[in-house]
C-alpha cells in the first residue's frame, strides 16, 4: 500500500473580489408586492406565499425560461422595422432584396390580409439603425415609410396539449371585433371567439368517456350525462364541465340482485370486495351518495383533485377540478331537469340564427360591467343562465316573435316528446326543424340595442319574467314556492325556481342603469359606424365599463355626476369656471382622498378654453395629504369631445324629454370646457366588505341620529378596512389612475360634469372592481358633500 494515501492539504484558491451580493428576491423588477407579506410575479402570473417561496419560484425553471423568452423578443424587437407604403401584391423577396444593402435580412413578415406593411428582421441592431438614418427609401418607384418596429408587452406563450386554445386576452378581442365591416359581423366573430374549438369539445368528450368508464366499475348500469355550457350551444372558454350521474339504473340492479335467490350477503366471506357492497343506494341519503361519488373521485380517477362534496346546494354536487386540463366541474346525482333545459337551450340556438350571436353579447357585456358571473359559493351576481333566460324572454316579446314561448312549443311538440320530470312539464319539440320560422327581420345589432332600451326601464322587483307565457305576469301568479326578490325571473320548467333569486337590489338597480346607458350609446354613431382612425367602435366600446358615454376613449372610464341644487349657487350655469363647477372638484377630491383614504393630488391646473382664454386655477383643499406620485401629467390635453369630423352626441333633456332634431345646447359659446385633472393612487380594498362594516359600526347608534349613515361613517368604514390591512402603507399601490373632470351641461338648477379616469398600467379586474363601486358610490357622495342633492347616503 502507498503510505501517502491519506487526504491531501486543502486546495488553494487564488484571491480575488469578492462575488457580488444577490439581489433581494422582492426587488426583482417582476415582483410585486401583495398585502400581508405575500408576493405575486408579473411575468408567470403566479403568487407566492412568503420571501422563500418567491426565491424558489425566481430560480424555478418555468421563470428562468420566460425571462429568456421576454429577452430573445425584445432583441428581435430592436432588430426589425416597421415598413409600408409599397405597392400591393410586392414580394417578400423583394423586400429583403431591398434592405439587404444594410445587412442581412432575417425574416420579412407580410400583412396576409391585405399586404399594407410588413416586418423586416435584421441580424444586427445596428443595421436597423443604418436603415433608420438613411431619410428616404424608394422601392418600385414608390416611396417607403420605414419606422423602428413598435414594442409591445409581452405576453405568455400557450402552455399545454394543442386541444387546449389560451382565451383571446382584451386587446386581442378589440382588435380582431374593430376589423369587422360592421356591428352584425363584430356579433358573428365574437360568437366564433369565444366558443369552445373542436379541440376543447373533444378534450371534455373524452373526460366524460373517462368518468363514465370508471363509475360504471363501482355504479353498474350508471350513466354520465353532460349538461349545461358545455353543450348547450352557448358554450364559453373555460366554462365549467357539469355532469349528471344518473344512478336510478343502478339502483334497479341492486335491488334486482339483492331479491334474486340464493344472492349472497354483504356478510358473506365469498361476496365480491366493492365500495357498495353494503350500501343500498335506495334508502341511502344525498349526503350518503354525494360521499361515495367523493371516494370514487378520489381514489380512482386520475388528475382529479379538489374533490369536495356540497350536499347544502339548491341541487347538491360534488365539485372537481381535473389537473391536465384544468377544467373545473361538478357532478349532480338529482338534477334531471338540467338536462331538458340544456336541450331548451340548444333548440332556441338552432331556431334562429340571431339567438347565439345576441347571447354572446349580452353576456360579455355583462361580464365587463361587473353584473355577471358564477362566483363560487354564490354572489349577487347575474349567472349565465339567467341573462341567457333574459336574452330569451326578449325575443318571444318582439313584434313579431323571433322565438315561440314555452306554451307555444309544448303545443308543438308530437308524442314523442312528451315529457314529465319531477312533476313539472317538459315537453317540447327535439327538432328545430319542426318549428315556425319567424317573420321578424330585425338586424342582430337593432335587436342588440333594443334589448337595452327593453330593460333600461324594466321594473324588475314588481314583475314576474315568464318564458313560460313570453309575458310578464304579476307576483301574485308566481305561487307560494316562489322565491320573490329584486329580480324575478321563473324558470321555464320548474316554475317555484326564481332563476335570479341570488340577485340583490343593488345588481338590479345598476342592471337598468348600466341597460340605460347602453341603450344611448347604440343610439350613436360610434356604435353604428365603423371609425375610419382605427378608434374603438360598435361593441368594443360597449364592453368597456363607462365607455358608453360620450368622449370615452380607449382606456378611460367615465362616471357621470350630476347635481341638483334646491338654491343654485351663483355663476352655475353662466359662467362655466365658476364656483359651481369648482365646487364639485373639490367635493370629488374631498370624496376620494378623504372618504376612501385614496391619494389624490391635482394635476394640471383647471381651465377654460374660449374667447378670452382666461385661466382659473384648481381648488385646493386646505390639506393635500400625499406627495406628488411622479409626474401626474393632466389629461386636458385629450379632452372629452366626440373625434373630429363626427356628429355630436345627442343628450337628453334635464327634464327627461328627448332632443330628436336638434343639436346639443352649448354652455357659455361654442369650443369652451372645462376640466380639472388628478393623479390618484388607491392603497387598500376600500370597496369591499363596506356594508358588513357599517352594519359592525352602527351597532348600538344613538336613537337621535336619523339613519346612521354619513359621510363621517364613511369614512370611518374605510379607515376601519385599512386597519385591517394593516396600518403601515403598501410599498406600491394596489390601483394608479388619472382623474380629469369636465362640465358637461347643466342648467339653472342642475350640473353634470363627467369624471374621466385612466389606469395606468391597462385596466384589469382590480380596477374594474373598484370602478363599479366608484360608480354608484361617488355621485351620491358628492351630492351628500354639496348639500345639493337629495340626503340619501351613498350605498355599496
Amino acid at each position: 500500500m502507498d503510505g501517502g494515501s491519506g487526504p491531501g492539504p486543502e486546495p488553494v484558491t487564488a484571491a480575488g473580489p469578492s462575488p457580488a451580493p444577490e439581489l433581494a428576491p422582492e426587488a426583482d423588477p417582476d415582483v410585486e408586492p401583495l398585502p400581508r407579506g405575500r408576493f405575486r410575479c408579473r411575468l408567470c402570473q403566479v403568487a407566492a406565499a412568503n420571501r422563500p417561496s418567491l426565491a424558489e419560484h425566481l430560480r424555478g425553471k418555468k421563470h428562468q425560461r420566460l425571462r429568456s423568452l421576454r429577452a430573445e423578443r425584445r432583441a428581435q424587437e430592436q432588430r426589425s422595422l416597421f415598413v409600408s407604403g409599397f405597392a400591393r401584391g410586392t414580394a417578400a423577396e423583394e423586400l429583403a432584396a431591398y434592405f439587404g444593402a444594410f445587412g442581412e435580412v432575417v425574416a420579412v413578415v407580410m400583412d396576409k390580409e391585405k399586404g399594407a406593411y410588413a416586418i423586416v428582421e435584421l441580424q444586427e441592431a445596428a443595421s436597423r439603425e443604418q436603415a433608420l438614418a438613411q431619410p428616404q427609401h424608394t422601392l418600385a418607384g414608390r416611396s417607403l415609410r420605414v419606422r423602428p418596429r413598435e414594442q409591445k408587452d409581452f405576453t405568455r406563450p400557450s402552455l399545454g396539449c394543442g386541444a387546449r386554445r389560451e382565451p383571446l386576452s382584451p386587446g386581442q378581442l378589440e382588435q380582431a371585433l374593430c376589423q369587422a365591416a360592421d356591428v352584425d359581423t363584430q356579433m358573428e366573430q365574437l360568437v366564433g371567439l369565444l366558443e369552445l374549438s373542436e379541440g376543447e369539445r373533444r378534450l371534455r368528450h373524452l373526460l366524460v368517456t373517462l368518468f363514465q368508464e370508471v363509475f360504471s366499475e363501482f355504479f353498474p348500469g350508471c350513466t354520465v350525462l353532460p349538461f349545461g355550457s358545455s353543450v348547450n350551444g352557448f358554450d364559453a372558454h373555460g366554462c365549467d364541465l357539469d355532469l349528471l350521474l344518473d344512478l336510478e339504473p343502478t339502483k334497479s340492479l341492486q335491488t334486482s340482485a339483492r331479491g334474486a335467490p340464493g344472492a349472497r350477503s354483504s356478510g358473506d366471506p365469498g361476496a365480491e370486495e366493492s365500495i357498495l357492497s353494503d350500501i343500498d343506494l335506495a334508502s341511502a341519503s344525498p349526503p350518503e351518495v354525494l360521499e361515495l361519488v367523493v371516494a370514487v373521485l378520489r381514489r380512482c380517477v386520475p388528475g382529479v383533485r379538489r374533490v369536495r362534496a356540497v350536499p347544502t346546494a339548491r341541487r347538491p354536487v360534488v365539485k372537481f377540478s381535473h389537473k391536465q386540463s384544468g377544467l373545473a366541474g361538478d357532478i349532480s346525482i338529482d338534477n334531471r331537469l338540467a338536462l331538458h333545459n340544456t336541450q331548451f337551450l340548444r333548440l332556441c340556438g338552432e331556431a334562429d340564427k340571431r339567438v347565439r350571436p345576441l347571447v354572446y353579447a349580452v353576456r360579455l357585456w355583462a361580464k365587463q360591467q361587473g353584473l355577471a358571473g358564477n362566483p363560487a359559493g354564490g354572489g349577487p351576481l347575474l349567472t349565465n343562465y339567467a341573462l341567457t333566460l333574459l336574452v330569451l324572454f326578449f325575443l318571444q316579446t318582439r313584434s313579431p316573435p323571433v322565438l315561440p314561448t314555452v306554451a307555444r312549443l309544448r303545443e308543438l311538440a308530437g308524442d314523442e316528446d312528451r315529457m314529465v320530470v319531477a312533476g313539472w312539464d317538459c315537453s317540447f319539440p327535439q327538432d328545430a326543424a319542426l318549428l315556425e320560422p319567424s317573420a321578424n327581420s330585425e338586424s342582430p345589432s337593432s335587436l342588440l340595442a333594443e334589448f337595452f332600451r327593453v330593460f333600461g326601464d324594466f321594473d324588475f322587483s314588481e314583475q314576474l319574467v315568464s318564458l313560460r307565457e313570453g309575458r310578464v305576469l304579476p307576483l301574485p301568479e308566481a305561487g307560494e314556492p316562489f322565491k320573490l326578490g329584486s329580480l324575478n325571473l321563473q324558470d321555464p320548467f320548474e316554475l317555484s325556481h326564481n332563476v335570479a333569486a341570488n340577485v340583490n337590489e343593488k345588481t338590479a338597480s345598476r342592471l337598468g342603469r348600466c341597460c340605460r346607458d347602453a341603450a344611448k350609446y347604440c343610439r350613436s354613431l360610434q356604435y353604428c359606424r365603423k371609425s375610419t382612425k382605427g378608434r374603438g367602435w360598435g361593441l368594443v366600446r360597449l364592453f368597456k365599463p363607462g365607455a358608453v358615454e360620450p368622449g370615452a376613449g380607449a382606456g378611460s372610464f367615465l362616471i357621470s355626476i350630476t347635481v341638483a341644487a334646491a338654491q343654485p349657487p351663483s355663476q352655475l350655469c353662466e359662467e362655466p369656471g365658476g364656483h359651481g363647477f369648482k365646487e364639485i372638484c373639490a367635493a370629488i377630491a374631498f370624496v376620494l382622498r378623504d372618504v376612501l383614504q385614496c391619494s389624490c393630488v391635482p394635476g394640471k391646473p383647471l381651465k377654460q378654453v374660449g374667447a378670452s382664454g382666461a385661466e382659473h386655477s384648481l381648488p385646493q383643499d386646505t390639506v393635500l395629504g400625499d406627495e406628488p406620485l411622479g409626474d401626474a401629467a393632466g389629461l386636458e390635453e385629450e379632452p372629452l369631445q366626440p373625434p373630429v369630423g363626427s356628429k355630436r352626441p345627442q343628450s337628453d333633456r334635464m327634464d327627461g324629454t328627448a332632443l330628436p332634431g336638434a343639436k346639443r345646447p352649448r354652455v357659455n359659446g361654442p369650443e369652451e370646457e372645462v376640466v380639472a385633472s388628478w393623479s390618484c393612487a388607491v392603497w387598500h380594498r376600500v370597496w369591499m366588505g363596506r356594508r358588513r362594516l357599517r352594519r359592525q359600526l352602527l351597532h348600538g347608534a344613538s336613537p337621535e341620529e336619523p339613519d346612521g349613515v354619513s359621510l363621517e361613517l364613511e369614512q370611518k368604514v374605510s379607515e376601519a378596512i385599512v386597519q385591517h390591512e394593516g396600518a403601515a402603507r403598501p410599498p406600491e399601490p394596489l390601483l394608479r389612475f388619472e382623474a380629469s373632470a369636465q362640465l358637461a351641461g347643466g342648467t339653472q338648477r342642475e350640473l353634470r360634469v363627467l369624471l374621466r379616469l385612466a389606469p395606468t398600467p391597462a385596466p384589469g379586474p382590480l380596477f374594474r372592481d373598484f370602478f363599479h363601486f366608484l360608480q354608484a358610490f361617488l355621485p351620491l357622495a358628492v351630492q351628500q358633500h354639496l348639500g345639493w342633492g337629495p340626503g340619501a347616503a351613498p350605498q355599496s
